[in-house]
Formats: C-alpha cells, structure tokens, sequence
C-alpha cells in the first residue's frame, strides 16, 4: 500500500474547483466570516459527518467530536470548544448527537478491555448496569445496545447542562438551547430523543421524562 497521499491532495483541489464553479464566493464568504448557530457535540466514528448529516455548509455548525460522544466536566478539550462555542461563537444550540451502532458503546456495554479508551467509556459501562443493560445473552445483546445508545445521549445532555459554562450562560441571559438526537447509520435518519434544555430548572424534570419516555419504547 501506497503511503503517498497525492490522491487526496488531488480531490481536495477537485473539490475545491468545484466549489469555486458553482459559486465564485464559496471561499471568500468562509474566509471572512464564522457565525454558526449551531455547536455540535458527537462521535469520532467516521461515518457520522456533522455538517452533511444535517444538510448544512461549512461554517454553519461548530464541532467537537470524541469517542462516543462523551461530556467530562475536566475533559480540558471538550470544556475549551464549548466555552468558546458558547461565548465567542455565542452558538444558540447545542446538539449532543450519538449514532446507533456506536462501538464506543459497545465496547463499554460489554466491558471489553482496549486499552486507554476503557477509562474514557467507563462511565458509559455505569451507566448500563445501572439501566440493567448489560447481558450475556445474544438476542438480547442489540437491544441494549440501543437503549443504551440513546440514553448515553441523555445523559451526556443533563452533564452538559449543570457544567458552569452553561449554568454561567443562563445566569447571563443568554439564549441557549441543549438537544439530544441519535443518529441511525441504517437509514440516515437522526432521531430527536426529546430532550431539549433552555435553562437550570427544568433539568431534572425533563431528563425523568426523556429516560421514561425511551423505556416506555422499548418495554
């Protein structure tokens, strides 16, 4: 295997001859101006592209992506994109989105043993035996896998929001709004797991509803 990587130097100035053919401005409006309304928090996994997922251009949505979509109050990383999403992007929402299918999940379901990632998805592996998701048993296996897909979602939604970023940006007045969606790598089709946040009181309430609302799908 070839490790000359000509051939995607190759289609980026393809691409970019592209844009530049259906619209002359196409990089002088990017170079001049960053103003999503949008900050995405989601997987690595390849297959999720946040921008194309959601039929959106380059520059409308702020992006930050770890494995298994995970919000750490001492993640240096994560906290840094979302201060600076929230308070100089000044974004108006915040999409927690995971996908089914999540080998991060997976992984952490069944307690597999990779290496540094174990302690990343640890709190993912809580988070299932707290739910009862976590089995031997094979037809039951992709069930929990899913449920607990989207309440890895759930939850990261309900850290994010009593993070003191967002507390701070509330406090201030700011509009600002947390969701959490799953995507489904089957169809394309994100799912709306109706959980959507806009200030501190509501949290607990609304996180009940949403953890009720999934196991009531799946009873």
């Amino acid at each position: 295997m070839s490790k000359d990587l000509s051939h995607l130097l190759d289609a980026n100035r393809s691409w970019a001859a592209a844009q530049v053919d259906k619209d002359p401005d196409f990089f002088k409006r990017l170079e001049n101006q960053q103003s999503p309304e949008y900050f995405w928090i989601g997987c690595s996994d390849s297959r999720v592209p946040a921008n194309t997922i959601v039929n959106l251009q380059p520059g409308q949505v702020f992006v930050h992506r770890n494995v298994a979509n995970q919000v750490f109050h001492g993640d240096l990383n994560g906290q840094s994109a979302t201060q600076f999403a929230v308070e100089f992007l000044k974004v108006k929402h915040i999409i927690v989105c995971g996908h089914y299918g999540c080998s991060g999940v997976r992984m952490a379901m069944r307690g597999d043993r990779v290496g540094l990632a174990d302690a990343w998805v640890r709190p993912i592996h809580q988070l299932a035996r707290r739910h009862g998701l976590v089995t031997t048993d094979e037809n039951l296996q992709q069930t929990c896998h899913d449920q607990l897909c989207e309440l890895n979602v759930i939850e990261q939604v309900k850290h994010l929001c009593e993070s003191t970023l967002i507390e701070d940006a509330w406090e201030r007045g700011q509009d600002l709004t947390v969701h959490g969606w799953l995507y489904s790598l089957k169809d394309g089709i994100v799912r709306n797991l109706q959980i959507s946040i806009s200030g501190p009181k509501d949290i607990d309430k609304i996180y009940t509803n949403a953890v009720a609302a999934l196991k009531k799908r799946y009873s």
